[in-house]
């Protein structure tokens, strides 16, 4: 059965969500061949899911990482997203005004997309309003170590981003959690996001596989190409290689991921 519900434009900040929605309507295409979702990853928030049968996923994208030995209720503004969306339970909605009542869910789960909420206080609140267990997948803009590609040949958008991302206090403060754990990335991590193709450069090259990261696609190519052109040269030059020979030697890096945990 497919849910047909609407709230992405209703109460404050609607407008705000709706341009939050559009961006993933122009960057969503082609979304699932890039963001293929990681066992690794997977059994982390499944774990973190604990005994929950019934799981809304707010912010779902096109559904990585649903457990499929639940049932999962996808809600999710951008409607390129929901049609890239697998399951049958799906709701066009914003994180800040969930269409369900107190405690519907047993769990409530959120991948890789509080940042792009516009109020994420609110969005977070409401996780803890329809479920009594929350699992929140994000990252920590403070973390020390930053990705090369930013550090390097993108510093102004590193910088940006940052400084856009959703503060891990303000993450663990509003769903008052009581855990928090680190996944450091696999080399050969399979979910396209910001630091996947750490110790895999040459992926920066495609244009498809920066399409698929919000960081990424939604500079113009202004900002993105000359980075980009420089990191090129230094791989065909070997410089990328020498100046990083200790990555090439490691398994897993912390970048600063975490599996937020609340509720009970």
């Amino acid at each position: 059965m497919k849910i047909e519900s609407d709230a992405s434009s209703a109460g404050g900040g609607g407008h705000t969500a709706a341009a939050a929605a559009a961006r993933y309507d122009r960057i969503g295409v082609g979304y699932r061949q890039v963001r293929r979702p990681d066992p690794r990853l997977a059994a982390l928030i499944a774990s973190g899911l604990g005994d929950a049968r019934t799981v809304v996923n707010v912010g779902a994208g096109a559904g990585s990482y649903e457990p499929e030995d639940r049932e999962v209720t996808a809600v999710e503004p951008s409607q390129v997203m929901l049609d890239q969306h697998p399951g049958t339970r799906k709701v066009k909605a914003s994180a800040e005004q969930l269409p369900f009542e107190d405690g519907a869910f047993d769990a409530a789960m959120a991948v890789m997309t509080v940042h792009h909420w516009p109020d994420p206080a609110r969005g977070l609140a409401e996780l803890r309003r329809v479920s009594r267990r929350q699992a929140v997948f994000t990252w920590d803009p403070s973390h020390s170590t930053e990705l090369w590609l930013f550090e390097e040949y993108l510093p102004e958008i590193g910088k940006a981003d940052r400084s856009a991302f959703t503060p891990l206090s303000v993450v663990t403060g509003a769903l008052d959690a009581h855990t928090v754990l680190p996944f450091p990335v696999p080399h050969d991590f399979t979910d396209g996001f910001r630091a996947a193709f750490w110790r895999r450069p040459e992926s920066y090259l495609d244009p498809a596989v920066r399409a698929a990261s919000s960081t990424l696609a939604r500079r113009p190519a202004s900002a993105v190409e000359p980075g980009i052109a420089r990191l090129r040269a230094d791989l065909r030059s070997g410089a990328w290689q020498r100046r990083h020979a200790d990555l090439l030697e490691r398994e897993s890096v912390d970048y600063g991921y975490r599996l937020v945990l609340a509720g009970s």
